[in-house]
């Protein structure tokens, strides 16, 4: 009995060992998916979930994770203890295709150090540190171009730079440019400096993760004129944190032009800005214009200076949503002067609060808001010398995009072709396409099983800290905390929306908004992009009817990420695009046009660039590289 049983073991073993030979070579001759793939579970869940039998879409699948089915395993069971896969984060970022970084530690590099008495011009140079460079020098330039530019991580320091310099002037131009994770700290920067000026234009422009550090920049300074001219422009997520800028300052003049504009989910803290100041005079005009979710706090915002005159103009106009925080702003202020103009004209309706604004201010300070935005709130404000003039009034049919303030005039500017109207859309039509590049680091989604593992909550931020070990103060914390707050703010006014890290999660929300019979689309390349061209055939979607959409647009995160909304009363289309001079097909562009947009901001970059007001003109823009929209298969 005893041997018949170990008989049959024995040809039980044979024939799986049989089995599993003969399934490995059949996946071998069909060249199919592994069936234990993360791949491969998404095309069962895919055929499981979308009733129709259209091609998968492959610029969707690819981003898929790229786990095989060994290492799926083993992340799946690390996901499972927060110890286990922070201890094995560099393996899991490189095996999964993530977006991870880690700060190093806090040595510098090669030091650059002396009291310098020549001009300097330090050209195509990268990630140095200068400490005490130009102390007290007097008058000449030193001039930062195309410093660190291209690098993915430039790692800046300026300790003591300029300090107690007399007519000193500094330039930073095209400083940090496109870099990936760009990290500059100014401390003690021009402290005590006495006429002069610091100019940056240009400075971190199109950087993913900028995080910089201004520390007692310009203390004690005496008429050391600054300006921000399109500082960090285009970036993606990241921060800029000003402590004690301009302390003590005597008459420093400091003006953002351009600052943060069309970035995403960018965050600026000013601390101590101005405090104890002699006559500052600061101006932020369009200030995070365009900018995607943007966050600015202002902290004993030029507490207890003595005439001080404080300029917002367009500020933060044609943002979606946002929010800025002004507390102690201008407290125990002298004779001050602040003045809102076009403040707060957001795309949706973001929140701004005012706390102890203006509280305990003496002389003739005042406090002026002109066609102020929507939802605000004002806590225990100065009730004297505060004027409101067309405040919350979101229904001007102004057409003029041309603000002008003290004298000062501000004019929007819009890449051309990135906004445009429905008749556009006709065949043999010659326009300008925009930049469609994804300007974003390449990463692939997670799979359901690890995703579902890992915290995603501004309430576990200590744990995804641990995880992605991000530093309090970092640039990666910077990042998972844009990321949390945009997917966690409510939605705006009949939007639904949902964050997911999954194409699982995606086709969920897609098929709860749309129903299962559902196709994605997305413009096919990047052929055309910023040049003139023909507009090919045209196909509109569902026959060119109004109909529903889902819209998915990336977020920075270490895994992909994308934020999903539902866009009602919208019309879709599919355009060849056509080469202006070969009259050959270059690319397949998707369009979406906006037909209702009553609810947008006056100011909002699509008026500026055609020309007309909210409710009176549909809008419509291409759809982005790896950016997409879900409709019902026609």
């Amino acid at each position: 009995m005893k041997k018949k049983i170990l008989l049959f073991f024995f040809y039980l073993s044979l024939s799986s060992f049989y089995v599993v030979q003969v399934f490995s070579v059949a996946i071998i001759k069909t060249n199919k998916e592994n069936p234990f793939t993360a791949k491969a579970s998404l095309i069962r869940y895919w055929n499981k979930h979308i009733s129709n039998n259209l091609p998968k879409p492959p610029f969707l699948v690819s981003k898929a994770s790229p786990l095989n089915a060994i290492d799926l395993a083993k992340l799946t069971k690390l996901a499972s203890s927060q110890n286990s896969l922070s201890s094995h984060i560099e393996s899991f970022c490189s095996l999964a295709n993530l977006f991870c970084f880690f700060d190093e530690d806090s040595s510098e590099p090669a030091d650059v150090a002396g009291n310098h008495n020549q001009d300097a011009n330090f050209a195509v140079y990268s990630s140095k540190s200068f400490s005490s460079y130009g102390t007290s020098r007097l008058g000449g330039a030193d001039s930062f171009k195309n410093y660190s530019d291209g690098l993915n991580m430039p790692n800046e320091s300026f300790k003591k730079y300029s300090r107690e310099s007399n007519g000193h002037k500094e330039g930073f131009s095209s400083y940090a440019k496109d870099a990936n994770v760009a990290t500059d700290n100014f401390t003690n920067y021009g402290a005590g400096a006495t006429g002069g000026s610091g100019q940056f234009t240009s400075y971190q422009e199109r950087v993913n993760v900028p995080n910089l550090r201004f520390s007692t920049y310009d203390s004690d300074g005496n008429n050391h004129k600054l300006t921000f001219s399109s500082y960090g422009s285009e970036t993606n997520s990241g921060s800029q944190a000003f402590l004690s800028y301009g302390k003590r300052g005597n008459a420093v003049p400091t003006e953002f032009s351009s600052y943060s504009d069309n970035s995403n989910t960018i965050g600026s803290t000013f601390t101590g800005y101005g405090e104890l100041g002699n006559a500052p005079n600061d101006s932020f005009k369009a200030y995070g214009d365009s900018g995607n979710d943007p966050h600015n706090n202002f902290k004993n915002y030029g507490l207890a200076a003595n005439a001080g005159i404080d300029t917002f103009t367009s500020y933060r106009d044609s943002a979606n949503v946002g929010d800025d925080s002004f507390q102690s702003y201008a407290r125990d202020a002298n004779s001050g002067k602040v003045n809102f103009a076009n403040y707060g004209k957001t795309f949706n309706v973001g929140n701004d609060t005012f706390k102890e604004y203006g509280k305990g201010a003496t002389g003739s300070t005042t406090v002026g808001f002109k066609l102020y935005g929507l939802d605000r709130s004002f806590k225990d404000y100065a009730k004297k010398g505060v004027t409101f003039a067309g405040y919350s009034n979101s229904s001007s049919s102004s057409k003029e995009m041309e603000v002008v303030d003290n004298g000062i005039s501000v004019k929007r500017w819009v890449e051309p072709g990135k906004f445009f109207r429905e008749s556009m859309l006709k065949q043999g039509n010659v326009m300008v396409m925009p930049d469609i590049r994804d300007k974003m680091p390449r990463r692939s989604f997670l799979p359901r099983g690890v995703l579902s593992k890992l915290p995603f909550s501004t309430s576990r931020l200590s744990d995804l800290r641990e995880i992605f070990r991000a530093p309090e103060n970092s640039s990666m914390e910077r990042v998972i905390i844009n990321a949390l707050a945009e997917c966690e703010r409510p939605p705006s006014r009949g939007e639904t929306k949902r964050c997911v890290g999954s194409v699982e999660d995606m086709i969920d929300f897609a098929t709860l908004v749309l129903g299962r019979n559902v196709v994605v689309r997305t413009t096919q390349n990047l052929e055309g992009s910023k040049q003139e061209i023909m507009i090919g055939k045209v196909r509109g979607i569902n026959g060119g009817k109004v109909t529903k959409s889902v819209s998915c647009h990336q977020s920075l995160y270490p895994y992909l990420l994308y934020y999903c909304h539902s866009v009602p009363k919208v019309r879709v289309y599919e355009a060849e695009i056509v080469d202006v001079k070969s009259k050959g097909k270059i690319n397949d562009g998707v369009a979406i046009c906006h037909i209702d947009t009553s609810a947008w901001s006056p100011g909002h970059g699509a008026f500026v660039a055609l020309g007309s007001s909210p409710g009176q003109i549909e809008v419509c823009h291409w759809i982005f590289e790896n950016d997409m929209t879900w409709t019902i298969a026609d």
